[in-house]
């Protein structure tokens, strides 16, 4: 199994619309992914290491799928529309790491 993270690091003056990424944008990839998407999670940055501090990341998700080859087979014929969606919640440019589940 392989987790897709997508991150958004926390810029002064950015906009990031957490409720919009909750509600729309995560819930359109899941079914534009089908099976590819086992599940996901979301994360939303509320500090930094010390009580009181801006987080470095503003926002985050991490989406399980079966391989990297069954994710990035769906991903291909989608991604267009949901990098099209992007704008609707951010101007914050996302970067995106494929890991290996190991233990979970």
């Amino acid at each position: 199994m392989i987790k897709v993270s997508i991150t958004y690091k926390n810029k002064e003056g950015g906009k990031f619309d957490h409720q919009y990424y909750a509600e729309q944008h995560l819930p359109m990839i899941k079914s534009l992914l089908g099976e590819a998407c086992l599940k996901y999670e979301i994360d939303k940055g509320v500090s930094g290491p010390a009580p009181g501090s801006e987080p470095g990341v503003i926002a985050a998700c991490h989406i399980y799928s079966p391989s990297q080859q069954a994710f990035m087979t769906a991903f291909s014929s989608v991604q267009k529309e949901i990098l099209a969606d992007v704008k609707n919640y951010t101007d914050i440019s996302p970067a995106m790491q494929i890991n290996e589940v190991v233990q979970g």
